[in-house]
């Protein structure tokens, strides 16, 4: 595939893992060092990488370990911060490691448009990736001008340009697609769209006047159906039309992107690749899936069974806390708690949930480039399940040139490292590359980095 287009309606880029929560709080959290991004996978595999519209991982400062630009993308372009991205009106927005002044009278999902559609057209011969987190639909529900075609119904104003909102992002991805078409791309590309929680009820918006969950019960941070399960539109022109059934998680989308890429899966991460249900094949094989939502509820699935665990305290629970349980396949809408009268399958999902959430199990993973005085150390990382054979280290040189000693490694097992240290005469941009076998494949990861050393 020559180019992923990933569309999130108010998505924050959190990792695939179950095991966090919400990346928010104050101060806003930010990555962590063992944190591998779906961006920094593929731009290791050679994509040219963007991201544009709402981050969400903090600080807002230029050049700290969880900016966009320190986490995959190539380019980077819109709000860092939770809290700014409610600003639709913003005084100013970043790019890439520096603040840009708006007027505070352009709307911000139309520049993230305008920004989006011009990566898409720019001319190169390497596959991108667009990771496009809008934040819209969100509160306060704010669009420009009126409602357009809303601005009559007998709705609450809250509700009325909650409703311009969503049509302005369908208009969003028509022109995107209409994008990729005129770039000559569309048939390379496959574009996924989806949401990170059900409908949300903030600032006046009554999700029941617009029948958003449908059947499901509740919505946006609830751990019901109706807060968690939201649907995934894969497009390509060459996919037929169908309606799949079969479950798939946000924490799929990394390993999806990987195979996509060709590039191996990282290991110790909850997600599998839904990749074959793309083309009508098998899906994910998930024994369970699992959301948690600290100190406040946890939700296991299996089978037919949901349960739901709720810390003390949290949506009328008692001291001791309280657990529901459903039958999703005759009960889809979770108004039947059967926990009473089947206290087996509780048990058996309470000791699978408990043992589901521990000790984050992944490996470092990828490719690192670092440096002391004149001396460029490259470092490559095998964080797959698959051992990584015929393993090759080398560094290209500011304006071209080649750093003529490699080092050669015959075979890199899973969770170990390789380094080659290599001396560079002068300053500016050095790009570190592994080249590896995995499997029958042969892959080349490199980064680029900025050496600041000048020679005496």
């Amino acid at each position: 595939m020559r180019a992923v287009a990933l569309l999130a309606a108010h998505r924050s880029a959190r990792r695939p893992l179950h095991r966090t929560g919400e990346p928010g709080g104050r101060p806003q959290r930010a990555l962590r060092e063992g944190d591998l991004t779906f961006a920094e996978l593929l731009q290791l595999a050679g994509y040219r990488t963007a991201c544009i519209g709402k981050w969400g991982f903090g600080p807002e400062l230029p050049g700290q370990p969880s900016h966009p630009n320190e986490r995959g993308f190539d380019e980077f372009f819109g709000y860092i911060s939770h809290r700014h991205a409610h600003q639709y009106f913003p005084s100013y927005l970043w790019r890439n490691g520096g603040k840009v002044a708006i007027t505070g009278k352009k709307y911000a999902p139309d520049l993230f448009l305008r920004q989006a559609v011009d990566f898409i057209k720019k001319p190169s011969d390497r596959p991108f990736l667009l990771f496009f987190p809008t934040n819209l639909p969100h509160s306060p529900s704010e669009v420009p001008g009126n409602a357009g075609r809303y601005k009559d119904k007998p709705w609450s104003r809250a509700n009325r340009r909650h409703a311009a909102q969503v049509t302005l992002l369908d208009s969003y991805v028509g022109e995107l697609v209409g994008a990729l078409r005129e770039a000559g791309v569309a048939d390379d590309t496959i574009v996924l769209f989806m949401s990170d929680n059900g409908p949300h009820r903030e600032k006046g918006v009554t999700p029941r006047l617009f029948d958003s969950n449908g059947p499901f019960r509740a919505d946006k941070r609830d751990l019901y159906e109706g807060g968690i399960r939201v649907p995934l539109i894969a497009w390509s022109p060459k996919m037929r039309s169908r309606v799949e059934t079969r479950p798939v998680a946000y924490w799929d989308l990394m390993p999806t992107l990987a195979d996509l890429a060709g590039v191996p899966v990282p290991d110790g991460i909850d997600g599998r690749s839904f990749r074959g249900m793309l083309s009508g094949g098998a899906g994910p094989d998930h024994d369970h899936l699992i959301w948690n939502r600290p100190r406040k509820a946890q939700a296991i699935r299996r089978g037919r069974w949901k349960a739901i665990r709720f810390a003390p305290g949290v949506e009328g629970a008692g001291p001791d806390g309280r657990i529901e349980l459903y039958d999703l396949d005759d009960d889809l809408g979770e108004r039947k708690d059967l926990a009473a009268i089947r206290p087996d399958v509780v048990s058996e999902l309470m000791d699978l949930l408990d043992r589901s959430i521990g000790p984050d199990p992944r490996r470092p993973y990828g490719l690192r480039v670092t440096a002391s005085g004149d001396r460029v150390t490259v470092t490559l990382v095998n964080g797959s399940a698959v051992t990584w054979r015929k393993v090759r280290l080398g560094l290209t040189l500011p304006r071209g040139g080649k750093v003529t000693a490699r080092k050669e490694v015959a075979e890199l097992l899973p969770g170990e490292e390789t380094s080659a240290t290599f001396r560079v005469p002068g300053r500016g941009l050095v790009t570190g590359s592994a080249a590896f076998r995995s499997g029958k494949k042969r892959h080349t990861f490199r980064r680029t980095y900025r050496h600041q050393r000048s020679l005496v």
